[in-house]
C-alpha cells in the first residue's frame, strides 16, 4: 500500500505559529452546523429564545465563526463587541479544544491534555449561563448570554472536530504514545504534536492521492509573488480541507446546501443522554472515537533533528498514512459535521424545552 510522507516540526518557533487552537472546520463547516441546527430549530421555543439574544438578521449560522473571527481581522475589521470580550478573556484560544491522548476511551478532569479552560469546561460554563444559573463559580469567565450563545454555536462544532479532542504525542523512537502525566510530555522524550498542527502533509503528494477519489473542486486562486505551500499541517488538513471533500462527495458548495441534504437525509444518531451539563464529555468521549479512526493506521517514524535557516534545531518524523485517506477522512468529517447539527439543536432545546 502506498503512503503519504508526512513531517513533525517541533521547534518553539513552529510551535507558536501552530498553536492548538486552529479554526476547526473552518468557515464553511461551522456555518454548516449552525444551519443544520437552524432548521432543526424551527417554530420551537428554542428558536424563540435565541432570538432575544441575536440582533435582527443574525442565525446559528451567521455566528458560528464568531469564536474564531475574534482572534484576528481576518473576517474583516474588530467590532467593539469583539474588542470587550477579548479583553475579558486573554485565554480564549484555549477554550476551543482538549488535548486527550487519541488512544484514550474517556475525559477526566485534570488528566493529560486537559485544562481548566479547555472546551468541556467552557461549554459548561455557557450551559450554565443559558440556565439561567447566577452561581459565580460556575461562569468564572463572567459570559453573558448573548456570548454564551455565540461560543455554544461555535464550540458545538470544534467538540465534533477529531482532532480538537483527540491528541497525538509521540515518542524520541517515532511512536505514538499515551504520556503517563504532564510531565513526561518533555519534548526530548515525549513530544507535543499539538493537536496535529506540528505534523505536516506533503501538499503534492496529497493531491496525488485525492486525483480520481474526491471529485474536482473549485481552482485554487494563486495570489502573485506568494509561493505555493509544500506542506499542510494535518490539523488544518481535518479543520478545512475534509470539509472540503465531504461538501464536493455530496454535490454541495454551500453551508446551506450541506445542511440541507443533512437534514433531507434523516440520520440516525446517537443522542446524548442525562443532565445536559453532561453532555460536553459524553461528546467529547464520542470525538475520541473519531479520533482513533483519523490516526488509524497512521505511523510515525523514527525522529530526525533537521536545522532552519535560522539556525533553530527542530524535529521531524516521517508518517505513513494509508493511500485511500481522503475518502474515509471525509466521510467522517461529514458524519461529525452532521452530529455537531444535530447536537446543537438537541442541546439548546434541553436548555429551552
Amino acid at each position: 500500500m502506498k503512503k503519504l510522507a508526512c513531517a513533525l516540526a517541533l521547534t518553539a518557533a513552529f510551535a507558536s505559529m501552530a498553536a492548538p487552537d486552529a479554526a476547526a472546520w473552518g468557515r464553511d463547516g461551522h456555518r454548516a452546523v449552525g444551519a443544520i441546527a437552524d432548521k432543526l430549530l424551527k417554530g420551537s421555543n428554542a428558536q424563540k429564545q435565541i432570538a432575544l439574544l441575536l440582533q435582527p438578521g443574525e442565525s446559528l449560522e451567521s455566528i458560528a465563526n464568531w469564536a474564531d473571527c475574534v482572534k484576528g481581522t481576518y473576517c474583516g475589521p474588530q467590532t467593539q463587541e469583539m474588542i470587550d470580550y477579548v479583553e475579558g478573556n486573554p485565554r480564549h484560544s484555549e477554550y476551543h479544544y482538549t488535548n486527550v491522548p487519541f488512544q484514550l476511551d474517556h475525559y477526566h478532569e485534570h488528566g493529560v491534555g486537559t485544562s481548566d479552560v479547555d472546551i468541556v469546561q467552557t461549554l459548561e460554563q455557557c450551559i450554565a449561563v443559558l440556565q439561567g444559573k447566577t452561581d459565580p463559580a460556575l461562569n468564572p469567565h463572567k459570559f453573558t448570554k448573548r456570548q454564551a450563545l455565540i461560543l455554544l454555536a461555535h464550540f458545538a462544532g470544534d467538540i465534533h472536530q477529531p482532532l480538537h479532542v483527540g491528541s497525538a504525542f509521540v515518542s524520541r523512537d517515532g511512536k505514538f504514545v499515551v504520556p503517563k502525566d504532564r510531565a513526561e510530555i518533555d519534548e526530548t522524550l515525549v513530544f507535543d504534536s499539538r493537536g496535529g498542527n506540528n505534523l505536516l502533509l506533503d501538499n503534492e503528494r496529497l493531491a496525488v492521492l485525492t486525483a480520481g477519489v474526491i471529485p474536482p473542486g473549485e481552482p485554487v486562486v494563486v495570489k502573485e509573488g506568494v509561493p505555493a505551500a509544500l506542506t499542510k499541517p494535518f490539523h488544518s488538513y481535518w479543520d478545512s480541507t475534509t470539509v472540503d471533500y465531504a461538501f464536493r462527495r455530496i454535490k454541495t458548495r454551500t453551508p446551506e446546501q450541506f445542511a440541507d441534504v443533512a437534514v433531507a437525509s434523516q440520520p440516525q444518531l446517537k443522542k446524548a443522554q442525562g443532565d445536559v451539563a453532561t453532555w460536553p464529555v459524553q461528546w467529547v468521549e464520542d470525538g475520541l472515537v473519531s479520533a482513533k479512526l483519523a490516526y488509524k493506521d497512521v505511523v510515525p517514524g523514527k525522529l530526525t533533528p533537521q536545522t532552519s535557516k535560522k539556525g533553530e534545531t527542530y524535529y521531524t518524523f516521517a508518517l505513513e498514512v494509508p493511500q485511500n485517506y481522503p475518502v474515509p477522512s471525509s466521510e467522517i468529517a461529514k458524519t461529525q459535521l452532521i452530529k455537531g447539527g444535530y447536537n446543537l439543536a438537541a442541546m439548546l432545546q434541553a436548555i429551552w424545552p
